[in-house]
């Protein structure tokens, strides 16, 4: 038997989580994965749209659970290339996830490619994945609305954006403005209800997923 680190997957993760949650702490609520975000709109050199760079904190009780086995070297601390196996295969499992980041222009979703460029940074007893999502094909912007959202439709990630700067432009054509809204306080009718559900439940079940919108943080573009 190999006493080698294990790497979970992003689903294997989700999967596991709320299991050893509940048996270390009792019951627990959705959502069970609580992820501070920063997102930037990244264009090219022909103010095009080309990706969305995404920085995402996780809890703590998340980071604990991700980097069991990781310090290969017994050193105490995680380096990036130790935690860089962990970030690939977490990267690749968010493809089933749609990456928890929906673009759309004119009401229509605008699909991603595998990201390439990607790492894990641990400090402060927290994971922080850094990753570029590049757009299929490159958006124009100008004179229309493009809506970027981060969310999880099923809430078992909560998405809370930064407090300072949560949405962001990067090499954006001049005059191109942001509009955002973010995920406001649940109903505490709704809260009570997802409280009764068990915490090996992944998929929201269907008389939920109309709140989704309500836990949508949302940046609305406009260019000239």
């Amino acid at each position: 038997m190999s006493n080698g680190p294990r790497l979970f997957s992003l689903k294997g993760l989700l999967v596991a989580l709320p299991v050893w949650l509940a048996s270390m702490c009792g019951a627990f609520a959705h959502p069970h994965v609580f992820v501070e975000a920063r997102s930037e709109m990244v264009f090219g050199p022909k103010g095009m749209l080309i990706s969305v760079r995404q920085v995402w904190r996780f809890d703590a009780a998340f980071t604990a659970f991700a980097v069991q086995g990781l310090d290969a070297n017994g050193d105490g601390t995680l380096s990036h290339e130790e935690l860089q196996p962990l970030a690939k295969i977490n990267v690749e499992s968010l493809k089933e996830f749609d990456y928890f980041t929906f673009v759309t222009v004119s009401g229509k979703e605008q699909p991603f490619v595998d990201p390439t460029q990607y790492w894990l940074d641990f400090s402060d007893g927290r994971l922080t994945l850094f990753f570029d999502l590049p757009l299929k094909d490159a958006l124009k912007v100008s004179g229309g609305e493009t809506v970027l959202e981060v969310f999880d439709p099923d809430y078992f990630v909560d998405f809370a954006m930064t407090k300072e700067n949560p949405f962001v432009l990067g090499n954006a054509p001049t005059g191109c403005k942001l509009k955002t809204q973010l995920a406001g306080p649940l109903d505490p009718n709704l809260a009570a209800q997802l409280s009764q559900l068990s915490p090996t439940v992944r998929d929201l079940p269907p008389q939920f997923q109309t709140e989704a919108s309500t836990w949508s943080n949302e940046a609305t573009l406009t260019c000239p």
